[in-house]
């Protein structure tokens, strides 16, 4: 339902931020064989160094349901499976569905495909 059909890369989390979905653009990507992703925080495509600030916006989110960066562009880093970084736009987007916050994010590269030699 949330964004699941892109030709960018496309990834979704539960509340908790567990990653439920990833399409195949994503998983190309961000280096991730098919499905392997599912069930991983997304602090694995996250810069350790962003962690606190994502936890923070995370739950702050979480109790006010307000979020200053929902729905507007953010260049921002990411990390490909094997720990190699990139900038990228990524276009954030909530839903409740079922009473829960679901998270979707599309994330285009700014840069030539990482995974580019």
């Amino acid at each position: 339902r949330l964004m699941t059909v892109s030709e960018e890369p496309v990834v979704i989390a539960d509340h908790r931020g567990i990653i439920t979905y990833a399409n195949p653009e994503f998983e190309s990507v961000f280096g991730w064989g098919a499905g392997e992703i599912l069930g991983k925080p997304l602090t694995v495509i996250i810069p350790k160094h962003l962690h606190d600030a994502h936890h923070l916006g995370f739950s702050r989110f979480l109790t006010t349901s307000k979020s200053a960066i929902l729905g507007e562009p953010l260049r921002l880093r990411a990390v490909r499976k094997d720990g190699r970084e990139f900038e990228a736009e990524h276009l954030i987007i909530a839903e409740k569905a079922e009473g829960d916050w679901l998270f979707g994010a599309v994330i285009r590269p700014l840069e030539p495909h990482p995974h580019a030699a």
